[in-house]
């Protein structure tokens, strides 16, 4: 009788420690799955700012899913908290680098127009006169009439992507956009 309450005993606590098992695998398993909901959000709304970050969190929500595999419930809770982390600041650093570019897209929405027409105006006034610049021969005048046509439908392409809403693309358009321009007013000799 004493030996099958000891055995009966062993056994009430081989299952209660299994259910604790259960029990702590249930809970990490919601942590694990509550962070991939949050990083699922959190990349919509930052893989176009910060892929870097975003990419960082994902990696710490797969160490989080490895070490739940393996059992190891401590160390997938505390790749949980950490990717979490990583997607809050992810979001974060995201909101600030769109404010960013916004107000860089503004600042450039206001000088290229201009400059644009500067070298169109110029471009224009020689071919009316029939009079090249100094320097320059029809060939490279007929290069920068091509240039110019190129960097106006890259511009047209920058704007219609900013409207969509994809501004990474618009804002990745923009160097070769405004070094293109300042080469422009280089050749034809624009001081402004």
């Amino acid at each position: 009788m004493k030996r099958n309450a000891s055995l009966l005993a062993c056994l009430l606590g081989i299952v209660l420690l299994g259910g604790c098992g259960n029990a702590q695998r249930e809970a990490t398993e919601a942590a694990v799955n509550a962070t991939q909901t949050a990083i699922n959000a959190a990349t919509e709304a930052a893989q176009k700012y910060v892929p870097d970050q975003t990419k960082a969190a994902q990696d710490a929500l797969q160490s989080a899913k490895d070490s739940l595999a393996k059992g190891d419930y401590s160390a997938a809770l505390t790749s949980a908290k950490e990717a979490t982390q990583k997607a809050k600041d992810a979001l974060s650093l995201a909101s600030a680098k769109k404010e960013e570019w916004n107000n860089s897209w503004n600042s450039l929405n206001q000088s290229v127009p201009r400059t644009m027409s500067e070298v169109q105006a110029k471009l224009d006034a020689y071919k009316k006169n029939g009079k090249l610049p100094k320097g320059i021969d029809q060939d490279q005048m007929d290069e920068a009439r091509a240039q110019y046509e190129q960097l106006k439908q890259n511009y047209a392409d920058a704007m219609a992507a900013y409207k969509r809403g994809n501004i990474a693309d618009a804002m990745n358009k923009v160097p070769g956009l405004q070094e293109g321009l300042a080469k422009l007013k280089q050749l034809l000799g624009i001081t402004s």
